[in-house]
C-alpha cells in the first residue's frame, strides 16, 4: 500500500539527479494583507488538496500564478519562496500576470471555453479570439519560467489541468532533450460531439499530445479523449498500449483516480483542536440536538447548488416532522465572480435560501444556513464530524475530493455520504447514497434515506468506503503516475 514514506523513498531514490516540477494555475499558498500585516492562507481546490502533501514529500518546485496581494512582498527576485510558510519543505515559484492576461487566459479562455466545454452542465462556451491569444501568451510565459529554472539540468514536469493545454508543446520546443512531461486533466474530458465545436481544437489536441503521459480520473474520460483524437487528428492509436503516436512521439493515456491524504486526515480529525472547533461550530450555528446536513462547494454551476437547495425544499415540504430537528449547513466558496454566469448563480442561490427559510422557519430555527467564509482544514474536519450526512450533488465532476475528505474524516464510522452519480467518486464509493441531482424527488428521498439509516447500516457502509480510500489514497495516485513517468527515458 502506498503511503507518504513510499513516495518519499521513490522520489529520493529515482529522482535525486533530476529536478521535479509541478505546474498549476492556482498556487498552494497565498500571502495576503490583513490589518497591516502579511498573513498566509492555504489555497482552495482539489489540486492543492491533492498535491501539497506530495510536494512536501519531495522538496520539489511548484510553479503557479501569484495572485495574493502580498505575494510579491515575500518572494525573492525570481519570484520564489519556501512553503509551507510554517514548515518550509519545498519551493513555490510565482509567475506574475497582467490584469489583461488574467482576464483573457483565466476568466476568458480557461473558464468560459474549456470549463463549460468539458462539463455536461448545459452552459454554452463563449469563444473570443482575444482570449485565445492571452491563453497562448500565458502558456508561453509559464514555459519560459520553467526553462529558466531548469537551466542545463534534466527535469520531470508534472502539469496540472486545463489551464495549460499548450504548455507541454512549448516546453518540448524549448528543451526537447531535457524534459519529460506528465499532464493530469482534473476535469472530465467530453465526448467528441461536444468537443468538436471548439475553434481551437486542433491546437489544443496537438499541445496535449506533446506530453509523454496524459492522465484522466476515469477510463471513460480516456475513451472520450481517444475517440476525439481518432476523429480530429492524423495519428496512430495503439489500443493495446492505450497510447497515441504522432510524428514519432508516443503519448500514453491512463486513468488515475485522484484521492486524499487518508492517514493525514485521520491523524488530525481525532485531535483536541478539531473537537474544540466542533463544539464552537455547534454553538455558533445553534446545532445542538439537531441532525446536520453539510455541503462544501465552490459556487459554480457544475456543483448543482440550486438543485441541492430545491431538494432540501422538497424534503421539508414532504416531511414536516423534520422541522426544528434538521439543519442544512452549506459552505459556499465564491470564485470567478468576474464572469456573468457566476454572478447570476450567486443571486439565484441567495433567492432560494431566502425563500426556503421564509417558508419553513419556526421560532429560532431555520432550515438552511449558508456560510460564505473560507474554512480552515480544522474547521472543515470539525464540520464533517458533527454532521449526520454530507451532500455532494455535482451535475458533472471529474472526481470530487470533498466526498473523499468526508469519508476519510469519519473514523467514528458514523455519518453518511449523499453522492451524485455524475461524479468520478461515484465509481468507487458505491456504498454512498447515490442520487441523480436532476431528479428533485429522488434527490430529496435520498437525503431522507441518509437521515434515517440504522446505525448498523451506516457503520457497514462507512467501513467499506473508508477501506477503499485508505488503499487508494493520494500517495497511491501520485506514486502510480510518478512510477510510470520514471519509465520514460530522456532523449540523447
Amino acid at each position: 500500500m502506498w503511503q507518504k514514506e513510499n513516495l518519499q523513498n521513490l522520489i529520493k531514490d529515482k529522482m535525486k539527479d533530476y529536478l521535479f516540477i509541478v505546474v498549476s494555475n492556482r498556487e498552494p499558498y497565498v500571502h495576503v494583507r490583513k490589518k497591516g500585516n502579511i498573513e498566509w492562507i492555504r489555497g482552495i481546490g482539489g489540486v492543492t488538496s491533492a498535491l501539497d502533501p506530495v510536494m512536501q514529500s519531495c522538496d520539489g518546485l511548484w510553479v503557479a500564478y501569484g495572485h495574493g496581494d502580498a505575494d510579491r512582498d515575500v518572494t525573492d527576485s525570481k519570484g520564489k519562496v519556501r512553503v509551507p510558510p510554517d514548515q518550509p519543505s519545498y519551493t513555490l515559484k510565482r509567475v506574475w500576470l497582467t490584469k489583461e492576461e488574467e482576464q483573457g487566459y483565466y476568466y476568458g479562455y480557461a473558464n468560459e471555453v474549456l470549463w463549460p466545454l468539458c462539463h455536461m452542465a448545459f452552459e454554452r462556451p463563449i469563444f473570443r479570439s482575444e482570449d485565445w491569444e492571452c491563453y497562448k501568451r500565458v502558456n508561453e510565459k509559464f514555459a519560459q519560467a520553467i526553462i529558466d529554472e531548469i537551466g542545463d539540468r534534466k527535469a520531470f514536469v508534472w502539469i496540472q489541468d486545463y489551464h495549460f493545454c499548450l504548455l507541454p508543446k512549448y516546453l518540448k520546443q524549448k528543451a526537447p532533450r531535457q524534459i519529460i512531461t506528465a499532464h493530469f486533466w482534473h476535469i472530465p474530458w467530453p465526448c467528441h460531439e461536444a468537443f468538436r465545436i471548439c475553434p481551437q481544437k486542433k491546437e489544443i489536441l496537438e499541445g496535449l499530445l506533446s506530453n509523454d503521459l496524459l492522465g484522466f480520473h476515469i477510463r471513460q474520460h480516456c475513451n472520450n479523449f481517444l475517440e476525439t483524437i481518432d476523429r480530429e487528428i492524423e495519428s496512430k492509436i495503439d489500443r493495446e498500449r492505450v497510447s497515441i503516436i504522432k510524428n514519432d512521439h508516443e503519448t500514453l493515456i491512463r486513468p488515475y483516480p485522484i484521492s486524499v491524504d487518508f492517514t493525514g486526515i485521520n491523524e488530525v480529525v481525532n485531535s483536541v483542536a478539531v473537537q474544540e472547533k466542533a463544539d464552537a461550530l455547534i454553538q455558533e450555528f445553534e446545532l445542538s440536538e439537531r441532525q446536520v446536513l453539510v455541503g462544501l462547494d465552490r459556487i459554480d454551476y457544475t456543483k448543482g447548488l440550486p438543485d441541492k437547495l430545491r431538494a432540501i425544499d422538497r424534503l421539508f415540504a414532504k416531511h414536516s416532522e423534520l422541522y426544528g430537528k434538521v439543519v442544512f449547513l452549506q459552505i459556499g466558496v465564491i470564485t470567478r465572480l468576474h464572469i456573468k454566469k457566476y454572478k447570476e448563480l450567486n443571486d439565484e442561490i441567495n433567492a432560494l435560501v431566502e425563500e426556503i427559510n421564509w417558508k419553513y422557519a419556526v421560532s429560532h430555527w431555520k432550515p438552511v444556513v449558508f456560510v460564505r467564509r473560507q474554512f480552515s482544514l480544522i474547521e472543515l474536519l470539525a464540520l464533517y464530524r458533527i454532521s449526520t450526512a454530507a451532500i455532494v450533488s455535482s451535475l458533472h465532476d471529474g472526481m470530487n475530493l470533498v466526498a473523499k475528505e468526508y469519508i476519510s474524516s469519519r473514523s467514528d464510522h458514523k455519518g453518511m455520504l449523499i453522492l451524485s452519480q455524475f461524479t468520478g467518486a461515484a465509481r468507487e464509493l458505491t456504498d454512498a447514497v447515490l442520487i441523480n441531482p436532476y431528479d428533485c424527488d429522488e434527490f430529496s428521498e435520498g437525503i431522507f434515506q441518509a437521515l434515517n439509516l440504522t446505525e448498523d447500516d451506516r457503520n457497514k457502509r462507512m467501513i467499506k468506503m473508508r477501506k477503499i480510500i485508505h488503499e487508494n489514497n493520494i500517495y497511491h495516485w501520485a506514486g502510480k503516475i510518478i512510477s510510470e513517468l520514471l519509465e520514460f527515458e530522456f532523449r540523447d
